[in-house]
């Protein structure tokens, strides 16, 4: 059996917002000649949930012992998320520069937001009912729906939709919700696109 990839458990979570985590699962979103791809094989996809706490590792184990036994499904399962990533990359990044999101991004997240309403049900908790999703390891994709769900809330939210920022360091294109209070935040982290932003004003005024 597969066994957990520690090398994804570095990759930043930086987002904010599950959708937006996983909209950066791209380093150097934003150039088509740097761009790398974390989410290589259905293997990494299951373990970037855990890492993302979608899943524990008992889910996370069982998925990729199904993976295993259903191998074409697998692959159709990572090729629905990375469609559905960069449908969710693209429509927020329109929103961060105010333009109206492509039919097609939307129709994806639709389509995604549909079959993700069909793995919830209704729990009575104290004194109130709320929607929880059904186990993820049940299905090859059950890591998916929460992602949705996370988008929805966002885009369904005036006050996190006017949050959503994009990494200014060129070509990170990395997304993330400034919470900060007068949302001043400009970087993805301070401590890399910051830093080269820094570095790079320096050596000009140096020059």
């Amino acid at each position: 059996m597969s066994d957990i990839n520690k090398d994804v458990h570095k990759h930043d979570l930086l987002g904010g917002r599950l959708c937006l985590d996983f909209a950066n699962t791209v380093s150097w979103h934003d150039s088509s000649e740097e761009s790398q791809e974390l989410l290589t094989s259905y293997e990494k996809l299951v373990n970037w949930s855990l890492h993302a706490n979608i899943l524990n590792k008992q889910q996370s184990l069982s998925l990729l012992k199904k993976a295993e036994d259903q191998p074409a499904k697998a692959i159709e399962v990572l090729q629905q998320a990375i469609e559905l990533r960069e449908s969710i990359y693209q429509i927020f990044s329109l929103v961060t520069k105010n333009e109206t999101p492509a039919s097609k991004d939307l129709a994806i997240l639709n389509e995604a937001l549909s079959n993700a309403y069909g793995k919830m049900r209704v729990v009575l908790g104290e004194n109130k009912f709320s929607l929880e999703f059904l186990n993820g390891e049940e299905t090859l994709d059950g890591m998916l729906p929460p992602i949705v769900q996370s988008a929805i809330d966002i885009l369904t939210s005036e006050k996190e939709l006017s949050r959503v920022k994009k990494c200014e360091g060129h070509p990170c294109g990395w997304l993330f919700l400034d919470t900060s209070r007068n949302r001043s935040r400009r970087w993805c982290s301070m401590a890399d696109c910051g830093n080269r932003a820094k570095a790079k004003r320096f050596y000009r005024n140096k020059k």
